[in-house]
């Protein structure tokens, strides 16, 4: 079968990505970037898709622009669609009427592809049948972590020199933004340092350093909380780092943070832990029960408990470095199940379920709320 991607625009304000020019599949591009919302959206959707002449249409989620077109255009046609989404339940506040707009908008879809139990959960509460609903959504490719981090770690202290990193440090990688929870992952840090401090007075205890991924519109906010908290020499701000890049941090760190408020998945994660690493990760990831089994391959915190995050940073950093690599076996292990193969899986199986049932027409009411959604 033919796989046709269109992509609504080539270049994102939110993630400065390179992109590959080859791809093994026909790709379509609407816009050159994401800028702005786009009048002639709904038209150029339905050109591409039209000329693609697709049997089923995956589409992620309900909240874009150019996925209202999509799902327009699949009513319109009587194309199968397939959605494909990582929400949960307690994302954010939850809002009736809104919540009412977003049952109407499932139940023009077929079928749905999402990430883990939870983002089932929040489906089947509005409306989609759970025997509908396949998993998957949410991977990486973990051969390429595992093979790549495998390689720095093989060259350490070259590496180390090379990119001036620390012997020893957890890893965070993040857009600097408040749901990250970056400011509060300092404070605990800062806290940390000073508790790791006394009881190295007590037995042979290594501080470790933190290392920050990512860049965004906190970074100034973050270098004021390094300055007052007097930890510019042990916390380094590498930037934003492409995707060939990333083993370099993965393969030399000793443990990954992720600490946000609230996430729909965390693919970070699955990044760390294909790289072989234990994970210390917050309560409100949408991966935790699938990816983090607890004093297996890494721990849990509430993210809005800064002393809950120091003592998982102190238990982390107390364990033997046999017992971490025990803990990053298991990462390994774990996360091998949620490979790239999962998702083609999953995806495969929600197309011929969606391509079985009867198709689906949006009435008057749906298609204005469409029209609507397109515009808002």
């Amino acid at each position: 079968a033919e796989i046709v991607g269109v992509q609504a625009a080539a270049k994102s304000r939110e993630y400065d990505w390179e992109t590959e020019v080859e791809a093994k599949f026909r790709r379509v591009t609407l816009y050159p970037d994401d800028t702005a919302r786009r009048a002639d959206c709904r038209q150029r959707m339905s050109t591409s898709l039209g000329d693609a002449r697709p049997d089923v249409v995956a589409i992620p989620g309900w909240s874009d622009q150019a996925a209202f077109a999509a799902l327009q255009w699949c009513s319109d046609t009587g194309t199968p669609a397939i959605v494909m989404s990582e929400s949960t339940a307690d994302d954010e506040q939850r809002v009736l009427w809104r919540e009412k707009i977003k049952r109407r908008v499932v139940a023009l879809y077929s079928t749905a592809l999402v990430g883990g139990e939870r983002h089932v959960d929040y489906l089947v509460q509005l409306g989609m049948p759970r025997e509908r609903i396949f998993q998957g959504y949410d991977a990486v490719d973990n051969g390429y972590f595992a093979r790549e981090a495998k390689k720095v770690e093989s060259r350490k202290a070259e590496v180390e020199r090379e990119y001036g990193l620390p012997e020893n440090y957890f890893l965070a990688s993040a857009r600097f933004i408040e749901k990250k929870n970056l400011l509060r992952l300092l404070k605990a840090y800062s806290e940390y340092r000073k508790q790791a401090e006394v009881e190295s007075r007590k037995a042979k205890v290594e501080r470790w350093d933190l290392v920050l991924l990512g860049d965004g519109p906190l970074r100034e906010s973050l270098n004021a909380q390094l300055s007052a908290l007097n930890l510019h020499s042990h916390v380094h701000l590498p930037g934003f780092k492409q995707y060939d890049e990333l083993p370099v941090y993965y393969g030399l760190a000793n443990a990954f943070v992720h600490a946000s408020t609230t996430e729909q998945w965390g693919l970070v994660v699955n990044e760390a832990m294909a790289s072989g690493l234990p994970v210390i990760v917050s309560n409100r990831c949408g991966c935790v029960p699938e990816l983090v089994h607890e004093g297996v391959n890494g721990y849990t915190f509430d993210p809005f408990n800064q002393e809950h995050i120091t003592e998982n940073l102190l238990t982390m950093s107390a364990m033997s470095a046999d017992q971490r690599a025990e803990f990053g076996r298991a990462s390994r292990q774990i996360v091998a199940e949620y490979d790239v193969d999962r998702f083609a899986g999953g995806l495969k199986n929600a197309a011929e379920l969606a391509i079985r049932l009867p198709r689906k027409r949006a009435g008057g009411f749906d298609r204005t709320l469409l029209w609507a959604l397109m515009r808002k």
